[in-house]
């Protein structure tokens, strides 16, 4: 397609839609050209990361409590932009009866305190394994005070993975890109007038976030934004016509993932060689998506074996960790960790455009007493007191 020319003069090789799904398109001619002030409006709601009345509430009062829980041992999870006040709150609402506990907060490349123990999710480049890969680093707080070095790195993968935003609106707009839109509207049964809609809209949120870069937080210059952006037209267009938006949004934002170059990120080895001059606790997190990294034996204390999207290998990975742990004589065993990955930010949405199995997960909510887990974990000899209190003395 030449620049310039409109998405409708060229024909795509799209899947075709049946007639209930046709009469979910929208009239593109009725979109206004320019950004008018009710998108400017949304485009503010949508970044802000000041919270009403209303979302305190959602933070600090939880749906669920579990006063049988006595422990709460949480290493992988997100605070985002809430108040870390709202999120002790919910916390001890959510579980009145604990007595041991061990909790960090590891936002993605930036480090963050809770307590006496700090903590980060990094990206990283596996050179064996030949793809990105995240490490969960906890340290005690006094170890990073001066970990200049450390926060340096966490601070450029930071920006550099913040730059996926700019290839995700590219490949929802840019004419040289149209391959990876195609692909996409293939994959989802998406129609042209479904990508022109995204097209637009991208437009204009990129507009947006460039006149107002300066008033826009940190934390929400990421893919996310454009998700919730669409998020918020729902009123307008309607929220079937919304959600199939929605899914090739996703669609177009994994094709983006896979061709983003990693040669920017730090390689894993760097970044745990830094990490534990620091006197660090490093995890391997994602099992479904990481668990291969096992073979390339890196020097860390433990693996995620559930998480709330890698759920399929728990039992196989708490058998094979103890396996590995048999043949370690004279080694620091492996710890199975498990990563409740809870995003915080997704608590204060309105409801109705929340990530329902986003918004579910808890801090310290894991499967250790799943029955068919626990099995495993009984055979192994492990417990969730027992992996609490190895990892602390770890940490020192």
């Amino acid at each position: 397609m030449s620049k310039g020319e409109p998405m409708g003069t060229k024909k795509m090789e799209l899947v075709k839609l049946g007639a209930q799904t046709q009469a979910t398109h929208v009239d593109l001619s009725k979109i206004p050209a320019d950004i008018t002030e009710w998108e400017l409006e949304q485009y503010f709601k949508v970044v802000s990361v000041d919270l009403d009345v209303e979302q305190r509430s959602r933070v600090a009062v939880p749906e669920n409590t579990y006063p049988r829980q006595d422990r709460v041992f949480a290493v992988h999870w997100h605070p985002e932009f809430v108040p870390m006040d709202l999120i002790r709150t919910r916390i001890k609402v959510m579980y009145p009866n604990v007595d041991n506990e061990l909790i960090i907060p590891t936002q993605h490349n930036e480090i963050l305190t809770w307590d006496g123990y700090s903590g980060v999710e990094v990206d990283c480049f596996s050179h064996g394994f030949n793809r990105k890969v995240q490490l969960l680093l906890h340290f005690r707080k006094e170890n990073v005070e001066g970990a200049d070095t450390l926060r340096s790195m966490c601070a450029h993968t930071l920006k550099y993975r913040s730059s996926q935003l700019f290839n995700l609106m590219e490949a929802l707009t840019e004419d040289s890109l149209e391959e990876r839109r195609m692909q996409a509207a293939a994959e989802t049964n998406a129609d042209e007038d479904l990508v022109e809609f995204c097209r637009i809209y991208t437009r204009k949120l990129k507009t947006m976030l460039d006149e107002n870069w300066d008033k826009t937080p940190v934390d929400m210059r990421k893919n996310k934004l454009v998700r919730n952006y669409f998020d918020t037209l729902r009123g307008r267009y309607g929220d079937r016509f919304i959600n199939r938006v929605q899914v090739y949004l996703k669609a177009v934002k994994t094709i983006v993932k896979a061709h983003f170059p990693l040669k920017y990120f730090y390689r894993a080895s760097e970044i745990i060689e830094e990490a534990r001059s620091h006197g660090a606790g490093i995890v391997i997190p994602h099992p479904e998506q990481f668990w291969p990294i096992l073979l390339a034996d890196y020097d860390v204390d433990g693996v995620e074996v559930w998480n709330p999207q890698s759920r399929e290998y728990t039992e196989f990975l708490i058998s094979v960790l103890d396996r590995l742990n048999s043949a370690r004589r004279g080694s620091r065993k492996l710890l199975v960790f498990m990563g409740d990955d809870c995003h915080m930010g997704e608590k204060v949405k309105d409801p109705a455009q929340q990530d329902a199995a986003k918004a579910a997960r808890e801090i310290g909510l894991q499967p250790w007493e799943d029955m068919a887990i626990r099995k495993e974990l009984i055979l192994a000899g492990i417990s969730r007191a027992q992996v609490m209190e190895e990892y602390r003395e770890r940490l020192g």
